[in-house]
């Protein structure tokens, strides 16, 4: 029977800007590539850093990357599509045994902490629906911010998924990494159960597990406006311990509003997150 327990949570405030537009010109164009790997043999990565569009991609027999990627610009005027397609560009590199896609352009803010996003308005907007089909076996870093969903199917490895107005949907899939957006539901369906650490968060949205079998593992959840249920037997772990700070003649404790639980024999450290929703650990 499914178990349910209270968790205790902090509230945190995350504001998101989304402008409206009036774009009423568009342009289309299509781009199909296969890229490779130096030794397939080898470990294989595939980057994608996106910032208007989706991201899907499935796991195949293969041993090549097969890009099918749709552009699609809307601007306000044709002289402002002639300046987007001047303006950005998509950046394909195969290095090694690492493939990468950027969508890169003015938006781009790149400082000494890295890169970041302006959200100027250029009087356009240039979005890239990614669909890659990979080998089985690849690690996968994939972000996006606006206007799109990140899918991931039947790959095993490494992944680091971020995306920010969109769910991730993560199924048939094995290893460990971590999966984040802000307004969106997050799920994960695994083959096998995970082995490393991972970090699953959103701010807006369920998150919801799915495992073969019993996991192995040890549980921090936090949600404010939700409950967890799980499928499975677990025990409860001994909140973290509050850090503590000074200032002035005072004494400062701070929680950080997870649950703790363990699931099995305990192993390695799965942390779900949310603001506003329910989390869910499921067996198959």
């Amino acid at each position: 029977m499914r178990k349910t327990f209270m968790i205790l949570s902090i509230l945190t405030f995350v504001g998101v800007f989304l402008a409206a537009h009036d774009f009423n010109v568009q342009e289309k164009e299509e781009i199909q590539k296969t890229l490779k790997f130096q030794d397939p043999s080898k470990p294989k990565e595939v980057l994608v850093d996106n910032v208007f569009g989706s991201i899907k991609v499935e796991g195949t027999g293969g041993q090549e990357v097969l890009l099918l990627a749709q552009k699609t610009i809307k601007a306000r005027t044709g002289e402002k599509i002639q300046k987007a397609k001047e303006e950005v560009r998509l950046d394909i590199s195969e290095e090694g045994n690492t493939v990468e896609l950027y969508v890169n352009g003015p938006f781009r803010c790149h400082n000494q902490w890295g890169d970041g996003i302006n959200w100027r308005d250029p009087g356009y907007e240039v979005h890239f629906d990614f669909e890659l089909k990979v080998p089985h076996q690849t690690n996968l870093t994939l972000k996006t911010v606006n206007c799109g969903d990140i899918m991931v199917k039947n790959v095993e490895g490494e992944f680091e998924v971020k995306n920010v107005n969109g769910k991730i949907e993560m199924t048939e899939i094995s290893g460990s990494g971590i999966a984040h957006t802000v307004n969106g539901k997050l799920k994960v369906v695994f083959t096998q159960n995970p082995k490393s650490d991972c970090s699953f968060k959103t701010i807006n949205g369920e998150l919801e597990l799915f495992f073969p079998e019993a996991p192995s593992a040890d549980f921090r959840l936090k949600t404010f406006n939700g409950e967890a249920f799980s499928d499975f037997p677990f025990s409860y772990l001994p909140r973290t311990k509050a850090v503590s700070e000074q200032r002035k003649e005072k004494f400062i404790y701070k929680s950080d509003g997870f649950s703790n639980i363990r699931i099995g024999k305990g192993g390695p450290e799965i942390k779900l997150d949310t603001l506003n929703g329910n989390i869910f650990l499921n067996k198959r």
